[in-house]
């Protein structure tokens, strides 16, 4: 059931134990919307756990104790989550099916919660948050604000995605005004790398091929890289954007060997007017227009094969 700001509020304020989950492999969007609502309910005097996947080394300055002990919660939220089956097989079967409320920001949100807060138009599960709060009259903490803050800038690549709106600044600006350090936080996520994800980056670029007359950029990513650079696969985020950096390319594709070598991850990235989220549409996926990703079987001859074709099928409509 689709509901609004207000009555997300209402339903959060409600009730006393919370359980808040998000996407295994957190992105900055993903930590940020999952502490800053830990830290809103805390304020509100709830008792609260929330649970997370690795955190990625690049995000750490988002990071915040919260090792609350486990409990039985009467209430189970997540944030910046589309599809059940992105919390990972054991989070999936254990809370999946009673998912009370989502927060979230994917026009492709499979209705699995109780009730359902979605808005496509925003950059980030964190600006519906703060769309909420700022709504309800909570006076936002420095910490709260900074949380809100690292997923609107991470999911709009530091304000430079097609995704950032007038008023997606806006939020961001009278987020900062609550004494958020923009410039510490944007030079720790967005302006260093470890030596791991600099060897990690080298031979990604090295495997990196161009098709249809270099207008789709594919990136196949093995676990043997993961191996060699000692890359923790929570911290390689940062890889999926550079295949659509390159010039005349339409469709970036990353293309990721799981851990368990059964199958391929994968991170695509468009521009105007091809829709990543099509394509990923099509082979089961799903997301952004610009910004979506899937997932694959088979051997990487065949996921590669599939993602071309899918992807020259949406781009020869287009261009």
């Amino acid at each position: 059931m689709k509901i609004d700001h207000q009555q997300a509020w209402e339903l959060l304020c409600s009730m006393d134990r919370i359980l808040l989950l998000t996407h295994r492999l957190p992105d900055g969007d993903a930590l940020g919307s999952i502490f800053a609502l830990y830290l809103v309910l805390k304020d509100l005097g709830k008792e609260v756990r929330c649970v997370t996947d690795k955190i990625p080394a690049s995000l750490k300055a988002a990071a915040i104790p919260c090792d609350e002990p486990a409990f039985a919660p009467d209430f189970v939220v997540t944030v910046d989550v589309g599809d059940r089956k992105l919390l990972g097989e054991e989070l999936d079967a254990q809370y999946g099916g009673r998912v009370d409320l989502c927060i979230d920001h994917h026009g492709t949100n499979s209705d699995f919660a109780k009730y359902t807060l979605v808005d496509p138009a925003a950059a980030a599960a964190c600006e519906v948050l703060f769309d909420m709060l700022k709504g309800a009259g909570f006076a936002f903490t420095p910490a709260i604000a900074g949380e809100l803050y690292v997923g609107i800038a991470t999911d709009t690549g530091c304000f430079r995605y097609g995704n950032t709106t007038a008023k997606t600044m806006r939020a961001a600006a009278d987020l900062m005004e609550y004494g958020v350090d923009t410039a510490y936080l944007n030079t720790e996520i967005f302006e260093t790398k470890t030596r791991e994800f600099t060897a990690f980056e080298r031979m990604a670029m090295n495997a990196l091929k161009t098709y249809f007359d270099g207008r789709v950029a594919l990136m196949l990513i093995t676990r043997e890289m993961y191996e060699r650079s000692g890359l923790d696969e929570s911290d390689d985020k940062a890889i999926n954007a550079l295949p659509r950096q390159i010039e005349g390319v339409y469709v970036g594709i990353t293309v990721k060997e799981k851990q368990d070598g059964q199958g391929f991850r994968v991170s695509m990235r468009s521009k105007e007017p091809v829709s990543a989220a099509e394509i990923c549409a099509s082979l089961g996926g799903g997301g952004h227009r610009l910004a979506a990703g899937c997932e694959l079987t088979g051997t990487k001859e065949q996921a590669v094969e599939t993602l071309l074709n899918a992807a020259k099928a949406v781009i020869d409509k287009v261009l």
